[in-house]
């Protein structure tokens, strides 16, 4: 960065542009790892808005609105309304390509997405569970409760079971198109 900008004017824009955005992100990391114990399964931590901080700051920030932020500091955008209206748009998709991902780390063949999810396995606030645990009922509660975290395939298969009996694909797929609309009405 030094090398490249120190003499240009926006400089200390990009400088304080970097340093907001990785703040952000270390205060996503530290939501993600606080929502989750090591040995222990606190269910009750993984609220959609929990789970929405954690995109927010841990995802969206970092790989969708900083990219585009530099770019326009880099090619001279100076209106506050522009870079208002660019991070509504690029949090809003940041935060739909954590929740395909997590779709894709339940679902996705390793194969195709490049990697074998371990989301279940590993505790993770996702939108599966955080939506599997809106719309269950106590004994699938009961089923999420003491199965997930657990590296055994058939607990691995028990969760799996209560997210095809919440219809989960389908939720995401009408999240996917009300997320998708929301977007073109704020583009266009």
């Amino acid at each position: 960065l030094q090398r490249h900008f120190r003499s240009k004017p926006s400089y200390m824009q990009l400088v304080e542009l970097l340093q907001d955005v990785s703040y952000r992100t270390q205060l996503g990391q530290l939501l993600d790892l606080t929502s989750q114990e090591k040995d222990k399964v606190d269910l009750t931590k993984f609220t959609m808005d929990t789970y929405k901080r954690i995109v927010k700051y841990k995802t969206a920030f970092y790989s969708f609105y900083l990219p585009v932020a530099l770019g326009m500091i880099v090619a001279g955008v100076t209106d506050e309304a522009t870079f208002t209206l660019a991070e509504s748009i690029l949090l809003a998709m940041g935060e739909y390509f954590q929740i395909q991902d997590d779709v894709l780390d339940c679902y996705g063949a390793p194969e195709v997405i490049g990697k074998i999810g371990t989301d279940i396995q590993d505790n993770k606030c996702s939108w599966l569970i955080v939506t599997a645990l809106d719309y269950a009922n106590e004994q699938q509660r009961e089923t999420l409760k003491a199965n997930y975290a657990k590296h055994e395939p058939d607990c691995v298969a028990k969760i799996k079971e209560v997210y095809k009996e919440l219809d989960l694909e389908a939720k995401f797929a009408e999240y996917e198109a009300s997320s998708y609309a929301a977007l073109r009405k704020t583009i266009d």
